[in-house]
This record gives structure tokens, sequence and C-alpha cells, in this order.
């Protein structure tokens, strides 16, 4: 992974970035720059949308509320967007927000919340999960955002990632203990990951999911993990084994 600045303030911008821009800052952005974080005329900031990488851009403030961003040069180009696919059950707004924003970190390309028959939290703000994406790209030096999707019905998900998308499927009523064993079965290409809500899958949607050629049920070890902590044990799993991180 290219090396980043770790010590410039990156912020999250919907325009597009290029050479000799000039972007205006909204509100809260020239509020932050200019009266937190108390940066002066000329001051360098990194930008990124998403799109275009990230550029390196100073700050020309006018007044104590408004300031243009100028942009200077590109330095990072823009990667791929991460194929990986994150399927969960909603879940409480504390801990959705944890989990997005390590999901994210983890390099999650879709973020798919699905309804199951023990979902708990069924009511979700897409916007609120759109902001804590932001917020873990401009913490971590990371330039994709995903895509996040609003909740559909656990059979609607499977069903719209097509068998060609291998999906590992966290079923804590696995016999075995070892997630690696199962993980070292699973064909490459397309991947995707499935995390239940606290209750679990009820037996019926597990006949279902075990029922696919696609899908793969694996354990996450012999203790019980919350959902917002499984996803981060199931995408590490999944990225250091059969994911991105072996690059």
């Amino acid at each position: 992974m290219p090396r980043y600045d770790f010590i410039s303030q990156r912020l999250f911008v919907e325009a597009d970035l290029a050479a000799g821009q000039r972007l205006e800052a909204d509100r809260g952005q020239a509020n932050y720059l200019l009266n937190v974080l108390r940066l002066k005329e000329g001051a360098s900031i990194l930008l990124f949308n998403g799109r275009d990488g990230e550029w390196r851009a100073e700050i020309e403030p006018a007044g104590r509320k408004k300031a243009t961003l100028v942009l200077r040069e590109q330095t990072r180009a823009q990667p791929e967007q991460p194929d990986l696919h994150y399927l969960f059950a909603p879940l409480k707004q504390a801990r959705l927000e944890y989990m997005v924003q390590k999901a994210v970190e983890m390099g999650t390309g879709v973020l798919q919340p699905v309804i199951t028959q023990f979902t708990h939290s069924r009511t979700l703000k897409v916007d609120r999960m759109k902001a804590h994406s932001i917020e873990a790209a401009e913490q971590c030096g990371i330039l994709t955002l995903p895509e996040v999707r609003q909740a559909v019905p656990l059979e609607t998900a499977v069903e719209g990632l097509g068998e060609s998308r291998q999906l590992i499927f966290c079923d804590e009523g696995e016999e075995s203990q070892n997630p690696l064993r199962a993980l070292s079965n699973v064909k490459t290409g397309p991947l995707a990951v499935l995390i239940g809500p606290e209750g679990g899958f009820s037996q019926e949607e597990r006949v279902m999911l075990r029922s696919l050629s696609h899908v793969t049920p694996i354990p996450l070890g012999p203790r019980v993990l919350r959902a917002d902590t499984a996803a981060v044990a199931a995408l590490a799993l999944v990225q250091a084994t059969i994911g991105d991180w072996r690059d």
C-alpha cells in the first residue's frame, strides 16, 4: 500500500479535484480548519473525494468563517474500489457506528444491511452510515468509500450476490472452532461476508444458507462475540487468508 502523510489534516469533499482548482470550504469545514485547528493562510491539508485520488491543498482564509482551498498537487492516485461485500444485520446506533468504521478500515467495498428473523434494530439511516464511512476514511488515509445500500431481507441480499461471489457465512452453530480450515477451501474470486444479529440466525435461515453451493459457513472461535466484534474478527480472517492482505 502506498505510504501516506499521517500528520496533515485530511478532508472529504464532494467536488471534482484537479490541479489549480479552487474550492470553497463549507461552513463546518471552514470553522474546523480556522477556529478549531487554528490553521493559518498557506497551511497545507489533504483532500479526497473517493474518485480523483488525494490532493494537497493550501488554505486561503476569508475572515474567520470562510476559506478557499487551492489544490496544488496530487499526492496519491485513486486505487481500485475494494470488491469485498459486507452483509450485516442493523445494530443499535453506537455499535453500528463502530462496526461501519471498522468495516471501512478493513477494506469493505459494499455495506449491505440485511433484515433477518431475529433482527432487533430495523430502522437504519443510510446518510449516517455514509457519514461514519467518511470519518473512518479521513482518519485512516483511505481513498475509496464503500457503497452504502438500503436494508433488504436476507434472502434478497443473498440472491443479489449471484453464485459467482463466494459468501462467508459466520455461523455460531458450527461444530468446529477453527475458521482457517473452512476458509482454506474457499475458491478464489469475489467475496462477501455475512454477520447476523445479536440473536444469531434462525434455524430456517441457517438451512437456507447452508443449502447454497457458493456459501461457506465458518466459526469465529470458542467464545461468543458481539455482532460488532464479530465483524472485525471475520473481516480480518477473510482478508488475511483469502482477501487482499495476501498481496
